[in-house]
């Protein structure tokens, strides 16, 4: 075979141009592979962060529809049963022991959900006019970690004023 005959070729396409073709498709689903990759880190990204915002937010219409005097005990199985309760004592999710908010904690499916009480006042619960309720739901992203946060206030509906 010439080398008129190997790269210009009358009766079909030369080996050059096959060669070119097939270096051009790889590049193409080289690229295509890397898009997929790209979109299934986002889907998951996607999915946890959503997962942790369901998780802050229903632990937030959890305490906001509990009566006033079951506020730091938590059913997190929905047995109807107390699981978990609240405490001040810097431990679980808890700053400083003493300071006045009790907290709660659970990890689920990659996600760790930190829950805190803060009365108006310092002392018993029934002597507060309302309580800030915030939830926190931290995942792992690769090698950095985010946060999904969720506060409301809610009143004491006994509360009367200052005695």
């Amino acid at each position: 075979m010439t080398r008129g005959q190997l790269f210009h070729s009358e009766g079909g396409a030369s080996f050059a141009e096959v060669l070119v073709a097939m270096t051009l498709t790889l590049i193409g689903l080289v690229g295509a592979m890397g898009a997929f990759q790209a979109a299934e880190q986002s889907i998951r990204v996607g999915t946890l962060a959503s997962r942790a915002l369901a998780m802050a937010e229903s632990r937030i219409e959890a305490k906001r529809s509990v009566r006033w005097d079951r506020l730091l005990l938590d059913d997190l199985n929905h047995d109807g049963a107390s699981v978990l309760v609240m405490h001040d004592d810097g431990v679980a999710g808890d700053a400083l022991a003493g300071d006045g908010v009790y907290s709660g904690s659970w990890d689920q499916d990659g996600v760790r959900l930190i829950w805190t009480v803060t009365p108006s006042r310092a002392g018993s619960l029934s002597g507060s006019g309302h309580v800030l309720i915030e939830a926190r739901a931290v995942y792992a992203v690769g090698e950095n970690q985010r946060e999904v946060r969720v506060v409301t206030l809610r009143a004491n509906p006994l509360f009367v004023g200052s005695r």
